[in-house]
């Protein structure tokens, strides 16, 4: 099993396919939380009662990824979930999109067009403030951008962080730390315009809302002294006090307004 501790070096030359996405998956999951065994996915009935249900079939590349790690919550669940099967629906917007992933509130939702169904490895859309808007141009990719952002937010709150970036801080993410070889997609909260970007270390990421004077940046470390790291090599106003204890209970999750 490949270990991506440094996400960056594992995804130079990009995801191209499914096959490279699934098999980064595996590595990832392997080196930040537990590797994957038989028992993460979803079953396949299961898959098959939702698609009789909603009178369509799940692109290959959606019904891949729920059979790989459908079960796996802290991969895919702490944040803006994959929801489950059964809660998979058609929005009646957009002439149709089948959402496989909503913002914890419910204020977003991530899905394919009904009329790309017919592609195995169809683009996916987010509906945003200003309606729904492509997100990443495969399915398979945004796969891999929903682990790495559930993984960010997860570890218990103990291995997360944010800060709001003032202008003099904005190189040093670049500066520092290498650019994660995902392309840039919009962020739900924002217009089309405000990009998401990813960088990283060994043992280090980092993701990138907004490239301009505060905009947000969140950060994960695969251990406590790698979170201290990234917070002692970006002097930001981290908003949790990353030197408590670890005796001190799980850190509160912070997600901006």
């Amino acid at each position: 099993m490949t270990d991506v501790s440094d996400v960056a070096q594992a995804l130079d030359g990009g995801v191209p396919d499914r096959e490279r996405a699934w098999a980064f998956i595996r590595g990832f999951a392997a080196a930040w939380d537990e590797p994957l065994t038989e028992d993460d996915g979803t079953p396949a009935a299961e898959l098959a009662r939702a698609e009789a249900t909603l009178g369509c079939s799940l692109p290959a590349a959606l019904r891949e990824v729920y059979m790989l790690l459908g079960l796996r919550s802290s991969l895919v669940a702490n944040q803006d979930p994959l929801l489950p099967p059964a809660e998979i629906f058609v929005h009646d917007e957009c002439g149709g999109v089948l959402v496989f992933r909503s913002e914890n509130q419910g204020c977003a939702f991530w899905g394919v067009r009904l009329g790309d169904l017919d592609q195995d490895d169809p683009p996916v859309f987010v509906q945003a403030r200003h309606g729904w808007v492509p997100f990443l141009d495969r399915v398979s990719l945004a796969c891999v951008e929903l682990v790495l952002s559930e993984t960010l937010f997860g570890g218990g709150g103990r291995l997360y962080n944010a800060c709001e970036l003032p202008a003099d801080l904005l190189e040093a993410v670049p500066e520092r730390f290498q650019r994660v070889a995902l392309p840039d997609y919009p962020m739900w909260t924002g217009p089309e315009d405000f990009p998401v970007r990813w960088c990283s270390a060994p043992g280090q990421l980092l993701r990138l809302d907004g490239l301009d004077a505060h905009s947000w940046l969140h950060v994960r470390g695969r251990t406590r002294a790698d979170l201290e790291a990234i917070c002692e090599t970006v002097p930001g106003r981290w908003s949790l006090g990353y030197t408590e204890s670890l005796d001190a209970g799980p850190l509160p999750f912070f997600e901006p307004s």
